[in-house]
């Protein structure tokens, strides 16, 4: 008999290394191992091989030699080697080529912040080293631009012509390359704009770049073949960065072996779940590896094809939970912390090395400490790998005295600083209390990304798997209404199993960009589906794969025109299919994730991809599991904490269970991989093939113990519970209102936002969405309530508001607010609301921005408390009426696109009644008091975290009982924005006094007060530096004074729209002043519109310099404060509109300068094609953003306009003009102020 040779799929995870083994005579063995230990071993895949050989063949292997390959038959892995170079930024040194003009285009990225309330504003560094401008230019030909260009006409590759403006000259390119080559850059990214459809310039830099000895060239139109240059260049930088450190990685990996694993197949994950030979596997596609692994696992093993009930994977891991490929910082080693009365989870994890503090190695405190001290997790039945010489068991009692140390914190906390009732906690109900604040982190991210997409999480199975998953699964299920979970026998280490399920797969795609209609199907889709097809089989042939061993998968990415989603739409045949089987598809898909069709709409074939998968059939999903036969083992008994007491918990060792054995919670299963924890009211079941499935006990009600307890005592778990809770509705809200509008506004620049009020209106909680909306929404509420009273709302009702007096902050940001009724109560128990931004609600301009609007009419549609929901019926009628009534104002017209404000309208709708049903099952789970009480607990906690703060401030400048702090900057117009600040040193009490601020401007930027509010509230968070809920209690230790007839108190007809997007950055500005906190932002948001009749409109908002601060310089480019917009992608706006986007970058040197230097402006220079109006609505052209402590001025901003002939004309802040063929907008935003003195 031959000897037994092994296959090994091995997924080497942050924190362990799990391997998969398959012997040749069909049995298997699973092994794990930490995936950093350098004092033992330098990389774990090796290691993990060394040790299964050296133990089945008793042959010692010493770890310094090479290891036989003789024995091996198959090597298959899923590395996070290309994850860690990305995140610890130790790629290759590489450089950006990219079309002249966009230097700085990946910097900008889409102009958006990650956390809108922090002044250090940070972004993932860029990973290129240098970059090179290629003096090259590809047009889009437009019908709206008839002849504009006579430059050489080519054939794209969608099959219409495209104009060459500039070709590459092929000797600059070659001496600029030959420069950094030998500056020691080896790999170069190749990011061309339009280069998705016509890739030939790309290709030359290539050819020059090979001759001249670059060891990687990734080039856009390969990586990534589709629309939309910024995402596209971020993955070709991605790829030329760890393409270099994958094959330098598979050379040492090989180098362990002897003669380098020849003849050996060896192949690696890839993110989209199928296996590469390791000659194609390359950076872009190797980020997800280890978690695809997994998801092909639960794919192959969680679904079953009798039931057809969906699956949730679930992927709790040791440093990270993933979900859909949604990655989650709350796994097993998140890190533990409290922070202003609130327990925090993650995002920052222990790691493998030195891990959670039981494992011995001076670690910090984790999710992993908290379930050893709950004894979750049984430190006798763990491998003993911990401890500097890897022989030691967990240490529980080092895991506890941590614990100890953080709960001597929250008393501490609680004892001095809260006037409500509190329990005192022991060490258990910390630890407990942090396990249900990771559950509820997850449980967020869960519905992120299932009831956010239009599912019922309730109606899916979670399929649990990774090492921490078990002890997690019961809690997540029953949090989400899950009635069944299943866990695979090897769920411990299912992403190396899914490995060894995988099969090889090969992708070809191209970019096409035409309608789909049955000519261009029949005559070109077709067609360019079959040579893909050809392309990707005769790679596979290439790996040895025969004709009846491979499988063909058709895809067309098709969306409606004039939208920017483009869905991945199969074919449901064998073969390529039926024009119709696509349109099928579409609908099904658009409606499943978006609520809605759009009938009549013409469909766009943005790219057709061809996936060939090559079937491995190395093992096989079979039935392994004999019937049980003798009663019940039980291991041991021990005692385990659960949500009420201390339990007798049974444990059973996995091996002991075989098929029809049932556990009955509390119970512990112990395994090789992991251990799982059957929750009380659970019962976990052996199915024929040694998996498990826990079926969930109902729980849609806490006991009535607990809600009592809850309801007399404030519990800082609950507290933090409740908080995550509370912003759940407001995300989901704004999930649902995304999917199911139709505007460019909402739907991409995401120009709208979402919150939860209590039943006086009082903010909740809000989704992190436009500050300028967040703070101002409340009082858009609590004008309904006493213009109706609670008598003049019903159940069924929505109001629509977006007067300035009623709370709104400008014309086209329509307000919808809905009452939640609860039972048999008569009145509203809260209030949920929604605004968002309009394209256009008629008035002067297309847009409904006009820059030199004087009266509120000019600005659009008005509504003061319109109930576009009555008694549950749609008011369409009354409501187009009103959306049309502009006309009747001299000089405006009505809406010019009232099916958009329409469909908008009833998104918003459908969002607040998300928000209602979310409302009501939190209450259905504790009862309005117990809601009600947290309600007003975490805007104490908000308004606790504020005083604080206010006190603080109070007692550096002034020791007496009041300090006075004054502030004064002025609008462009020379209107003065005075602020006066009084803080009582022992309350935080603090009044916000604007007397001093100038009158209401015949113009339009003037400000409602709700807008002030906005901005208050919103600089209170930023100065506030952890992370509080921003809510009503930010607000309860202010008073606010505002002088009637000023710029922030101004009469009902005023005009306002300029206040919103101007005036309300200018009072940031004014408030950080006084504080003495960060020099002054751009203070502007640089409003663009323009359009036509044919056309219609098109609106931006365009970042600059972020203000500089006592420790850190501004960020350039980069959208600040108030406003969080995001800016369209350059291709997708030079083929939307009439238009070439001749430059966009950084207003080099335009931040003030100082110790820390102010962020720089934006260049963004548009050339028209035919004639339009534009129209500019901005600030700081006149008064420059001012430095701080020292620090100099930001430079002010500029709008040009170069006509065709030469003449060059500044417009100012504020204009209206008729543009032309061949017109050049030039505009240059403002700088941040510097911060402290320059040395």
């Amino acid at each position: 008999m031959s000897p037994l040779k092994y296959g090994f799929a091995i997924d080497r995870g942050g924190t362990f290394t799990d391997v998969y083994v398959h012997r040749s005579d069909g049995t298997s063995r699973i092994m794990k191992l930490l995936s950093e230990d350098r004092n033992n071993y330098q990389d774990a895949p090796t290691e993990a091989i060394r040790r299964v050989l050296e133990e089945e063949t008793g042959v010692i292997l010493p770890r310094e030699t090479p290891i036989p390959t003789d024995r091996i038959s198959w090597v298959r892995m899923g590395t996070t080697v290309a994850t860690n170079a990305l995140l610890e930024r130790n790629g290759a040194r590489i450089a950006l080529l990219i079309t002249k003009g966009f230097k700085d285009l990946l910097f900008i990225g889409n102009q958006s912040r990650p956390q809108i309330f922090e002044f250090d504003i940070r972004l993932p560094e860029l990973l290129y080293e240098e970059v090179i401008e290629i003096d090259e230019r590809l047009i889009l030909v437009n019908k709206h631009c008839q002849s504009d260009f006579e430059a050489f006409r080519v054939m794209a590759s969608n099959g219409e012509e495209i104009i060459i403006e500039k070709k590459p000259d092929e000797k600059i390119i070659t001496d600029q390359l030959e420069k950094i080559y030998r500056r020691g850059i080896k790999s170069v990214a190749v990011v061309l704009l339009h280069s998705y459809i016509y890739p030939n310039h790309e290709k030359l830099i290539a050819e020059i770049a090979r001759n001249i000895g670059f060891e990687n060239i990734s080039l856009s139109s390969e990586v990534m073949p589709m629309l939309k240059i910024v995402p596209r260049g971020f993955t070709t930088c991605v790829d030329a960065y760890l393409t270099p450190v994958i094959h330098a990685y598979i050379t040492s990996f090989k180098a362990g072996f002897v003669n380098n694993l020849e003849g050996i197949s060896v192949q690696f994950m890839q993110s989209d779940g199928g296996l590469s030979a390791v000659e194609n596997f390359c950076g872009s596609r190797a980020i997800l590896s280890g978690p695809a692994g997994g998801i092909v696992g639960m794919a192959l093993t969680a679904y079953d094809n009798v039931l057809k009930k969906p699956v949730i994977g679930f992927d709790m891991g040791g440093t990270s939970t993933d979900l859909d490929i949604h990655t989650v910082a709350a796994g097993g080693g998140s890190r533990l912390y409290f922070r202003d009365g609130l327990l925090v989870v993650g995002p920052d994890s222990a790691g493998a090395n030195p891990g959670p503090v039981c494992y011995r190695k001076g670690g910090s405190l984790s999710i992993t400490d908290a379930n050893v001290i709950l004894g979750r997790i049984l430190p006798e039945y763990f491998p003993c790998i911990f401890g500097s010489n890897e022989n030691q068991s967990l240490d529980r009692e080092a895991a506890f005295e941590a614990m100890m140390q953080i709960l001597k914190e929250v008393n501490d906390f609680y004892d001095n600083a809260s006037e409500t009732k509190h329990q005192s906690m022991t060490v258990e109900d910390l630890a407990l209390g942090f396990i249900d604040v990771a559950n509820e982190t997850m449980c967020r991210a869960i519905k992120s990304v299932t009831q956010a997409k239009g599912y019922d999480t309730s109606q899916h199975v979670l399929a649990c798997f990774g090492g921490a998953g078990g002890q997690h699964a019961c809690s997540i299920a029953k949090a989400l209404g899950i009635k069944t979970i299943f866990i695979h026998r090897f769920s411990g280490i299912l992403s190396a199993y899914g490995l060894a399920l995988a099969d090889t797969v090969y992708e070809a795609q191209e970019p096409l960009g035409i309608q789909l209609t049955q000519e261009n199907f029949d005559s070109y889709v077709k067609e360019r589906l079959t040579l893909l097809k050809n392309k990707t089989a005769n790679e596979l042939a290439k790996l040895g794969f025969i004709a009846k061993h491979t499988r063909f998968e058709y895809f067309l990415h098709l969306r409606y025109a004039k939208t920017d989603c483009s869905l991945i739409c199969p074919s449901i045949t064998n073969g390529i299919g039926l024009l119709q089987d696509y349109i099928d598809a579409f609908n099904n898909a658009y409606n499943l994730e978006f609520g809605f069709v759009i009938p009549g709409r013409e469909i766009i074939v943005d790219d057709v991809r061809v996936r060939a998968i090559g079937s491995n059939s190395i093992i096989e999903n079979i039935n392994v599991s004999s019937e049980c036969n003798k009663k019940l083992p039980v291991k041991t008994t021990c005692q385990i904490r659960f949500k009420e007491k201390k339990m007798n918990t049974a444990v059973y060792d996995m091996r002991d269970l075989f098929f029809g054995h049932s556990v009955t919670g509390p119970a512990i299963i112990i395994d090789a991989a992991t251990t799982i924890v059957v929750e009380p009211e659970c019962r976990a079941v052996i199915t024929k093939r040694g998996d498990i499935e826990i079926f969930v006990g109902d729980q849609t009600r806490l006991p009535i113990a607990i809600i009592a307890f809850l309801g007399r005592n404030m519990d800082p778990i609950q507290l933090s519970i409740f908080n995550h809770r509370f912003m759940s509705i407001a995300e989901q809200m704004g999930h649902i209102l995304r999917r199911t509008s139709i505007s460019t506004n909402i739907k991409e620049r995401l120009d709208f936002s979402c919150a939860l009020f209590g039943p006086t209106g009082d903010l909740v909680a809000n989704a992190p969405h436009i500050p300028v909306h967040l703070g101002g929404m409340e009082a858009a509420v609590r004008y309904q309530i006493d213009h109706l009273g609670y008598e003049g709302f019903s159940d069924g009702d929505v109001i629509l508001s977006n007067h300035p007096c009623a709370g709104g902050s400008h014309l086209p940001d329509l307000t919808v607010i809905t009452p939640v009724y609860y039972k048999n109560f008569k009145t509203p128990v809260f209030f949920v609301a929604n605004r968002g931004h309009h394209a256009d609600i008629g008035g002067l301009e297309p847009g409904s921005m006009p820059p030199h609007s004087t009266c509120l009419q000019q600005e659009g549609a008005i509504f003061v408390s319109f109930k576009v929901v009555e008694n549950g019926i749609f008011q369409e009628n009354a409501l187009v009426e009103k959306l049309t009534a502009p006309r009747n104002f001299p000089g405006c017209t009505g809406a010019r696109n009232v099916s958009d404000n329409l469909s908008d309208l009833k998104a918003q709708i459908a969002a607040n009644q998300k928000g209602i049903n979310l409302v009501c099952e939190l209450i259905d789970h504790y009862g309005l008091d117990v809601v009600h009480a947290y309600m007003d607990h975490v805007q104490s906690n908000a308004e606790a975290a504020v005083r604080k703060l206010l006190m603080e401030v109070a007692k550096k400048i002034k020791k007496e009982e009041i300090a006075h702090l004054q502030a004064i900057d002025f609008m462009d117009d020379g209107t003065p924005i005075a602020l006066s600040i009084k803080i009582d040193c022992g309350t935080g009490d603090a009044i916000f006094d604007f007397d001093g601020t100038g009158p209401e401007v015949y113009s339009n930027w003037n400000t409602p007060i709700s807008v002030t509010m906005a901005s208050i509230i919103y600089c209170l968070r930023c100065l506030v530096d952890s992370e509080i809920p921003l809510n009503h209690g930010c607000l309860s230790p202010i008073q606010v004074k505002i002088p009637n007839g000023t710029i922030l108190c101004p009469d009902k007809s005023a005009a306002v729209v300029g206040g919103n997007v101007l005036t309300s950055q200018r009072i940031c500005d004014v408030i950080f002043l006084a504080f003495n906190a960060v020099a002054a932002s751009q203070g502007c948001m640089n409003n663009i519109t323009f359009g036509n009749d044919i056309i219609g409109g098109y609106y931006e908002t365009v970042a600059g310099g972020a203000g500089a601060g006592p420790s850190f310089n501004g960020r350039s480019a980069v959208h600040t404060h108030m406003t969080n917009t995001r800016i369209t992608d350059p291709e997708l706006f030079e083929l939307r509109y009439p238009v070439i986007l001749r430059e966009f970058s950084i207003r080099q040197n335009s931040g003030g300068k100082g110790r820390y230097k102010g962020g720089d402006g934006c260049k963004r220079f548009i050339q028209f094609r035919c004639s339009l109006r534009l129209s500019i609505l901005t600030e700081r052209r006149v008064f420059a953003p001012y430095g701080l402590n020292g620090g100099c001025p930001g430079q002010r901003g500029l709008n040009l306009l170069r006509l065709k002939n030469g003449r060059l004309i500044n417009l100012g802040g504020k204009n209206s003009i008729d543009v032309h063929s061949g017109d050049i907008f030039e505009l240059h935003t403002p700088g941040g102020g510097g911060y402290g003195k320059f040395q």
